[in-house]
């Protein structure tokens, strides 16, 4: 069993000294296991949801409405994590563990705050709620049923995603995998003895996400009070600090807006497939088929993302842009390849992703059709992706949070209908095909460009900061 709690020597000195590739790959493939992990069981939901004897169709139904809502809670959870782990990261690489530990507390007050208020709007108004989200009334009692019981856990959830990112910035990328392990197994288990053994159909779906999330929870919180971990929870700085919200809002409001918008654009797209086809359900069904395929291109990308945000932080922090530069190649080079050989893929076999999901004889001509113009922008995901959150990771607010809605609010949205008037259902594959290579396009001319700016300004700051005696001792000189 894995000890969380086993003292070891501070990993922090192999973000900033360690061989730079083997140290990528140690960090960022739990991190990638965690995102299909998360991807997998998702899927599993789905699939004993619809295996309820009576009223099964219905009660899919009703969870195809509030996974959305959950998603939105999740983005929450983001906006706190993903914003403030970066920060403390870089703080950490500053030699400034008390302000990073700072960071952390102020993170761990404010998902509590959000995750009970939200949670209490999510229970008194279940009904509204879903009705807002375009429930159908045959399915509005599983949902509110679902929703009600999800919204009891919503703070357990988030302080388990939300703090879950201050432990990979730490550097312990398995820990934080095996926390999503724990949650995923516990509530593939627990499904069929809810929904089924124990009679409770939908409500024993949400009842299970909420039991394995808490679980997932208190392995979280039990490794910050462990020896492993540099942060604490310390009450006296468990306190509205503003300006160090400001700074985790300003860096988490990227991921936050990335998962609204995916939100959004799901929306979108099944608006524009009824309008165009008369309300056929095939296209839809097919829709589906590739939005899965696009999230299973997508995730190994972000995970990779993800799980080099320690180091990516750390020696930004730190100032060592010549680590930087070689570790930012590395995943430069490793994200081109992956996506070169997935896009061959999906442009040779569309059909497969089809039989994947085992989709009918007609799903499967019009994903085998028309999968290759939704797809065709995924090649350079690993831009959008991939070095997106490697933006992110060097606290670079601003860009990040514009080069993620220039995605999907400025090119998609108005792409997808602009071309759904002009192609009729065409238009909706190809808006996403285009829109994720025009975006790709753009991001990389913004990232690369962009780069030796930041490592410049860096270079600057640090030398200003750190006494000339004390360069060699406490940080990397830039090179």
């Amino acid at each position: 069993m894995l000890n969380i709690n086993k003292p070891k020597k501070d990993i922090t000195q192999e973000l900033g000294t360690g061989k730079i590739l083997p140290l990528i790959v140690r960090l960022s493939i739990p991190a990638v296991i965690a995102q299909l992990i998360t991807f997998l069981y998702n899927i599993v939901d789905r699939m004993y949801v619809a295996q309820i004897a009576e009223g099964g169709m219905e009660a899919l139904a009703a969870l195809g409405v509030v996974l959305p809502i959950t998603l939105i809670l999740s983005a929450f959870a983001n906006l706190v994590g993903q914003g403030g782990a970066p920060r403390a990261g870089i703080k950490l690489g500053e030699g400034k563990p008390e302000e990073a530990g700072r960071i952390f507390n102020t993170a761990s007050l404010l998902l509590v705050l959000l995750g009970t208020s939200i949670g209490l709007v999510a229970f008194l108004f279940a009904r509204e709620i879903v009705v807002l989200f375009g429930c159908p009334d045959s399915a509005a009692d599983f949902a509110v049923s679902y929703l009600k019981i999800y919204a009891c856990g919503t703070v357990f959830v988030m302080l388990s995603q939300g703090l879950n990112p201050f432990i990979l910035t730490q550097g312990f990328s398995v820990i934080a995998m095996a926390s999503v392990l724990l949650g995923a197994v516990l509530n593939i288990i627990l499904d069929p003895i809810f929904i089924f053994t124990l009679d409770m159909g939908v409500a024993g779906s949400s009842l299970a996400t909420v039991l394995s999330q808490t679980a997932s929870c208190v392995w979280v919180v039990l490794f910050f009070f462990g020896k492993k971990s540099i942060f604490r929870f310390k009450p006296i700085q468990m306190r509205l600090q503003w300006d160090v919200i400001a700074s985790i809002m300003s860096l988490g409001i990227t991921p936050f807006v990335m998962t609204i918008t995916e939100c959004a654009i799901q929306i979108v797209f099944n608006i524009n497939l009824n309008r165009s086809t008369g309300g056929n359900s095939d296209y839809t069904a097919a829709l589906t088929v590739m939005l899965s395929a696009l999230q299973l291109i997508s995730l190994p990308l972000n995970g990779l993302g993800n799980g080099v945000q320690p180091f990516v932080s750390y020696n930004y922090g730190r100032g060592d842009a010549k680590r930087l530069k070689q570790g930012i190649g590395y995943v430069t080079a490793i994200g081109f390849v992956f996506c070169v050989v997935v896009w061959s893929f999906s442009m040779r076999w569309p059909e497969l992703y089809a039989r994947v999901f085992s989709a009918s004889e007609t799903v499967t001509e019009i994903v085998k059709s028309y999968c290759p113009l939704f797809l065709m922008g995924s090649i350079m995901f690993f831009v959008q992706m991939t070095l997106q959150n490697v933006n992110v990771a060097l606290g670079q607010a601003k860009s990040a949070l514009l080069l993620a809605v220039n995605r999907k609010v400025v090119i998609l949205i108005p792409l997808c209908f602009l071309l759904t008037a002009r192609l009729g259902f065409v238009g909706v594959y190809l808006s996403e095909g285009i829109a994720d290579l025009v975006a790709g396009i753009i991001t990389s001319i913004v990232i690369f460009t962009s780069f030796p700016r930041i490592f410049k300004r860096r270079e600057a700051e640090v030398k200003a900061a750190v006494p000339p005696d004390n360069d060699a001792t406490n940080h990397a000189p830039i090179r």
